[in-house]
């Protein structure tokens, strides 16, 4: 395996004491292994926790302040200080970086997408390391990430990331008898059921986040990796000769519009039933094949041209979303006839 682009997602267990403080010395290490990998002629993208813990390094607040709002100041204090350290070190190695912070917000919308995509891309050309973190002044409750891994794998897929590393402060994916699972199957769902789940002690994940997120990049054709951040794993992940870790292979490379309707699903409230033989169809991974109206049995609510829309068989299942070439009026009166213009073409379906 040999990788390009990567991006690289440290959290806050690994980059912070056991008081919650940041270990600097670490974050030190870290930039040194990544100005490596630079050096190699790769792609880093650092999506990097630890604001609150810098902000917590260096202010002292009441007991009885709000949680939220004591969040809130840490981060915003915190994030500077962060940025700071990492500016600094980063500039030891003669290497440049930028602070970019983000919102689920910012993933939502197509045109926010592809703005966040040519930011990245700029700052990658001028050889530039993109450090990435949750607006955290910002982002409550709807707006927030359920952690910086789904931030990590909604920027591997915006970039079309060859990897993603998750460096955590254990060796990989472990299983009930506490021992690390190489290598995992992106589609393989039994695997929940083996983990040992863990949350985070200072961030807000746990490792069923983690799995969940890396199965969905892995399935999107980035190759995924969890990884010890406390034990220098990066380079030999990065060399694509990884020994303790758990990998997850990429599967078939997906279009970027298919990225974002991947992380989107949530969106797509309009659904449409298909009839058992284009479920068949669709599922089959040896044909390529548009959803055509001959195939739709029922249309569960309006859509207009140009919606995202739910595709389910008979048994209320889904089994993927497209982008609609027109609105549910005009396909009312096509549905189950043959010869009819498709509803979503393959370019802009996506099937899990």
């Amino acid at each position: 395996m040999s990788f390009t682009r990567i991006v690289v997602k440290v959290g806050t267990n690994v980059l912070t004491q056991q008081d919650g403080t940041l270990d600097t010395a670490l974050i030190r290490d870290l930039v040194g292994q990544i100005a490596q990998a630079k050096a190699a002629g790769q792609e880093i993208i650092l999506v990097s926790s630890g604001a609150v813990g810098a902000g917590r390094s260096i202010l002292t607040l009441p007991d009885k302040l709000n949680p939220v709002t004591k969040r809130q100041v840490f981060a915003s204090v915190g994030q500077v200080e962060l940025m700071k350290i990492y500016t600094e070190m980063f500039r030891e190695e003669g290497i440049f970086c930028a602070q970019v912070l983000a919102t689920k917000e910012d993933f939502r919308d197509r045109e926010h997408f592809i703005n966040m995509k040519r930011c990245l891309l700029a700052l990658l050309r001028d050889n530039i390391v993109p450090v990435i973190n949750e607006n955290d002044v910002i982002s409550i409750s709807e707006l927030m990430f359920t952690d910086n891994d789904e931030l990590a794998g909604l920027t591997a897929s915006l970039v079309n990331a060859d990897a993603l590393v998750i460096l955590s402060n254990v060796d990989g994916v472990l299983d009930e008898n506490g021992q690390v699972i190489p290598v995992i199957d992106p589609s393989d769902e039994a695997v929940f059921s083996k983990v040992t789940t863990r949350r985070s002690s200072f961030g807000r994940g746990g490792m069923l986040t983690k799995l969940r997120i890396c199965q969905q990049s892995a399935r999107l054709g980035i190759h995924t990796f969890i990884a010890n951040g406390k034990k220098r794993r990066l380079p030999e992940v990065l060399a694509g000769n990884p020994t303790i870790c758990s990998h997850f292979p990429a599967g078939k490379k997906r279009s970027g519009l298919k990225h974002w309707m991947a992380h989107n699903d949530g969106i797509a409230e309009a659904r449409v039933v298909v009839n058992d033989g284009a479920a068949h169809i669709l599922k089959s991974e040896t044909s390529v094949a548009s959803l055509l109206p001959v195939g739709v049995s029922a249309i569960k609510k309006k859509f207009k041209k140009g919606d995202v829309i739910g595709i389910e068989d008979e048994l209320g299942q889904l089994l993927g979303i497209g982008v609609a070439a027109y609105g549910s009026k005009k396909l009312k009166s096509l549905i189950g006839v043959k010869g009819g213009k498709e509803l979503i073409h393959y370019d802009y379906l996506l099937i899990y």
